[in-house]
């Protein structure tokens, strides 16, 4: 880059979405086998984990954690991309998924980043991803920013 350059700075992506399995008896070693993948984000109950910082929590987990997120594999400020990425990352719907997630007390959700500064953006959800996921005994759960 020459000095008279500016760096080009990736513009903020609008939307993302998180596939989260949680609760008090969640094993993450379990949902990796299970999925066949290493999640993005994992929390062991009582052990020190990983912040989106980097860094090492000060305190163990207060609770066990699963999540594979579609922010950096997918480019794209509507939800739908990223939702039908997690959708076939992981290999959704598995006709075990509900009752393997009540025996150990999880709670599956999806958590999606709605950016909607401007006021006029709506979030879409397909039709078939949401009576799937509510299918696996899951929520979608959408955090709007303005």
């Amino acid at each position: 880059m020459r000095p008279d350059e500016k760096p080009i700075r990736p513009t903020h992506a609008l939307a993302h979405a998180t596939f989260i399995i949680s609760g008090e008896s969640v094993s993450p070693e379990f949902w990796s086998a299970y999925f066949g993948m290493q999640p993005d984000r994992a929390i062991t109950k009582g052990q020190s984990f990983k912040l989106p910082s980097g860094k090492l929590s000060p305190r163990p987990g207060r609770f066990g954690l699963w999540a594979v997120e579609s922010k950096a594999a997918v480019q794209s400020d509507d939800l739908s991309p990223h939702l039908k990425y997690l959708m076939t990352r992981l290999g959704l719907p598995r006709a075990d998924l509900r009752e393997l997630a009540k025996t150990q007390g999880a709670k599956v959700a999806v958590w999606c980043y709605w950016m909607n500064e401007t006021g006029d953006r709506v979030p879409g959800v397909p039709d078939d991803i949401r009576a799937m996921i509510e299918t696996l005994g899951g929520t979608i759960e959408i955090d709007e920013y303005r």
